[in-house]
């Protein structure tokens, strides 16, 4: 496996596998890799000749009270679970590579999509995840990049970006990862003391609620919501961010659920934000 932290050596290495019609797919990370990393490497492996992996921690999607300089970084250990994983090359390049002229004057921004949700509570970021997307996109030149659904709102961020400007890759998404107890995967996950990795349980239960309260008839969101709400209020740790129920595509909040949907939720447990989702209704 090879390490490349350079721009112009990343295209370099990328025209040399196009020549040879050997196809890319892309797996953008920031990094600390767990078992949801993995998942999309083998996804990639399974459609591609050649798999790169971007580690980069992105300035550009994190607030000023977020935990830019503390989120967790180990290039030496991700390195050895990418190479394990299969991955062909990692890219990880500094942030004055990625960003010459910091911070630069020329962002993506896909409206409408960022409004609710997370976007809501972060201002910024999706501009932030849609700049970093559409660099590494460019200077990657993939065939298919993959992404996971515990991040449903920046896949489909994504996806519209893609669709708008014309980027010539397919963005894939991929299920979330859970551990056995039903916890999404995430390296935030390594902020959890052992109390508040035990509360963190009630997101993936309160989806759960909602879930097996719709397969039994109910389609009013209100009650759905006023569900989950009920799970995650029963741990005292947990503080909610927002629960809502959205259209799967539009992530327009529905009232009633008439079509595919997604129950999307970010809740502090203590000090650590965490997300996940469950589709439904389709």
């Amino acid at each position: 496996m090879e390490i490349i932290t350079t721009v112009a050596e990343m295209r370099r290495w990328g025209k040399e596998k196009v020549l040879k019609r050997r196809e890319i797919g892309l797996v953008p990370t920031m990094g600390y890799l767990h078992e949801g990393h993995l998942t999309l490497v083998e996804s990639a492996k399974k459609e591609n000749h050649e798999v790169v992996m971007s580690i980069f921690v992105n300035p550009l999607q994190f607030g000023p009270q977020e935990d830019y300089s503390t989120y967790p970084r180990d290039l030496d250990r991700d390195s050895r679970l990418a190479e394990k994983a299969g991955v062909d090359v990692i890219f990880a390049p500094s942030v004055e590579e990625m960003y010459p002229s910091y911070p630069q004057l020329t962002t993506v921004q896909v409206s409408e999509l960022t409004e609710g949700l997370c976007g809501a509570s972060r201002p910024g970021h999706f501009t932030g995840v849609a700049t970093v997307v559409c660099k590494l996109l460019n200077i990657v030149r993939p065939e298919r990049a993959y992404f996971g659904q515990k991040d449903y709102q920046q896949v489909q961020v994504v996806k519209r970006m893609v669709e708008d400007l014309n980027i010539p890759v397919e963005i894939r998404t991929v299920p979330i990862k859970r551990e056995a107890d039903g916890l999404a995967m995430s390296s935030r996950n390594t902020y959890l003391s052992a109390q508040e990795r035990k509360d963190a349980l009630c997101l993936y239960e309160s989806l759960k609620a909602c879930r097996d309260l719709y397969e039994k008839g109910e389609r009013e969101s209100a009650r759905l919501k006023e569900a989950m709400r009920k799970v995650i209020m029963s741990r005292p740790a947990a503080v909610i961010d927002y629960i809502e129920i959205c259209d799967a595509v539009t992530l327009k909040p529905v009232t009633q659920v008439k079509g595919p949907a997604v129950a999307a939720l970010a809740v502090k447990i203590g000090r650590t934000r965490l997300i996940d989702n469950m589709i439904f209704g389709g």
